[in-house]
């Protein structure tokens, strides 16, 4: 089953997804990459889930990627003596240490290292940013508040703080112990949230050890500020856009998502971009203009992946939510301007031997109008320093690794076999020609009399241009 777009589908598994039959028709309609969110679901449900996935790749012979997200550190008020409160513009509040339930006075904050971090005039958000405080007075137990916006507030609302450095470790023990379990699984990509700095992903690294790659979540504004930093060190990013939302003017977003996708371009890291894709599809089979228009900014700046969550999590049309995205991405792909505008944008190549050879295999793929570059590797940062050149081609990905085929699925345009054409032949040029083109002939890139572009980065360097 080959595939015509180079822009990737990550979808979110969870209860109106998750059976094997779903799982599968999923696949058939379009995902990629499937997210494991450890927020939600014990361990043994994502094990079971892991399990029908990897079984659905055998099935059709394809490599789909599964990424485990985990929860990280989310900060949340306690409870309430009746449940719920009603706070008006002007009153004062206070946020304390003091874990009896609340009223409409005072509430629990469970987390002393919030109260060290703030002073006065600083902003606490409550449910995502519905409601907005101003710290008046700070003390070692409690901080007072006045409400700026009100409305009502319940148990265990979450609490979020611009600007604000708070002292707590990026993998709680929660994401520890989840961190763990989805290693030994064998999960493709890690995805850390609430990154605050580059020390933060760089201690996330050395716990995975090479494992599985490490995905930065975007969406912290102080994390947005020292983006480059944090991105040299990502395998590769989320743009979240729910949290950074909350804690940023929304009029900085599309800004700041143009930023950011340009960045990981520059460096060659994939990016993928989150939240709200097609929101209006939980609960209708139908989206938005605004919102396809939404997954067409993505495609045009050049994104890696476009992600649903509670669209395909939780949502009543999971499977066409899937359709829709991987046709709008497919439509505008085919856009002439899309194809110009990802040249523009493209990086130079840089001074190394897997840029030199990438660039010519995409030079030699567009004077030879091939329909396929097929890349022979066991290397992921080739294969990423490929896609980063963004060839206008599928590179259907030749490996002996199944852990760097698993992995690629979130690389732009790259669709990857899992095969050892040497392991019971010696290593020859006319054998890997053989194979490239029964490979993109089977998998449905190139039919007979079509041009593809043979890129050997196995043993030594070398482009070849074959006809089938």
């Amino acid at each position: 089953m080959g595939r015509y777009r180079c822009g990737k589908i990550v979808s979110t598994i969870g209860p109106a997804s998750s059976s094997h039959e779903k799982l599968e028709e999923l696949f058939l309609k379009g995902v990629d990459v499937f997210r494991l969110n450890f927020s939600h679901g014990v361990h043994d449900w994502h094990a079971q889930v892991y399990e029908a996935i990897r079984a659905i790749g055998k099935k059709y012979n394809r490599n789909p990627t599964v990424l485990a997200d985990l929860q990280g550190p989310k900060l949340r008020i306690g409870t309430f003596e009746n449940d719920k409160i009603i706070l008006d513009e002007g009153d004062t509040f206070r946020f304390d240490l003091d874990k009896t339930p609340g009223n409409t006075r005072r509430v629990n904050l469970p987390h002393p290292e919030i109260l060290e971090a703030l002073h006065i005039g600083t902003t606490l958000l409550l449910d995502d940013g519905k409601l907005r405080f101003e710290v008046t007075d700070c003390r070692k137990d409690y901080v007072d508040t006045k409400v700026l916006v009100g409305g009502p507030l319940s148990n265990r609302k979450g609490v979020n703080i611009p600007q604000v450095r708070l002292n707590i470790p990026v993998l709680t023990e929660k994401d520890l112990k989840d961190l763990q379990f989805a290693l030994d699984l064998g999960i493709d990509w890690i995805a850390c949230s609430f990154v605050q700095t580059v020390e933060d992903i760089e201690n996330a690294k050395r716990i995975v050890n090479g494992r599985a790659g490490v995905i930065t979540k975007l969406e912290k504004p102080l994390a947005v500020q020292a983006m480059e930093p944090i991105i040299e060190a990502s395998d590769a990013v989320m743009i979240a856009r729910g949290d950074l939302g909350v804690e940023m003017e929304q009029e900085e977003l599309p800004t700041i998502q143009r930023r950011i996708i340009n960045t990981c371009h520059r460096m060659g890291r994939p990016v993928i971009v989150a939240t709200q894709m097609l929101e209006s599809m939980v609960l209708s089979p139908n989206p938005t203009r605004a919102e396809i228009s939404d997954i067409a900014t993505a495609v045009y700046s050049g994104a890696d992946a476009t992600m649903l969550s509670a669209e395909s999590a939780s949502g009543q049309y999971p499977f066409e939510a899937v359709s829709i995205m991987s046709k709008t991405i497919a439509h505008v792909e085919a856009d002439p301007y899309c194809q110009s505008k990802l040249e523009e944008d493209t990086q130079l190549p840089q001074r190394t031997t897997i840029d030199a050879i990438s660039a010519a295999a995409k030079e030699a793929a567009e004077y030879s109008c091939a329909t396929a570059i097929v890349m022979f590797s066991d290397n992921f940062e080739s294969i990423v320093r490929c896609a980063r050149l963004r060839p206008q081609i599928p590179v259907v990905l030749v490996t002996s690794s199944i852990k760097v085929a698993n992995k690629s699925g979130l690389c732009y345009g790259v669709y990857a076999v899992h095969e050892n054409i040497f392991e019971n032949k010696e290593f020859d040029t006319s054998v890997m020609s053989k194979a490239a083109k029964d490979i993109a002939k089977e998998r449905k890139f190139a039919k007979v009399g079509d041009n593809i572009v043979v890129l050997n980065d196995l043993k030594g360097h070398s482009v070849e241009i074959c006809q089938l």
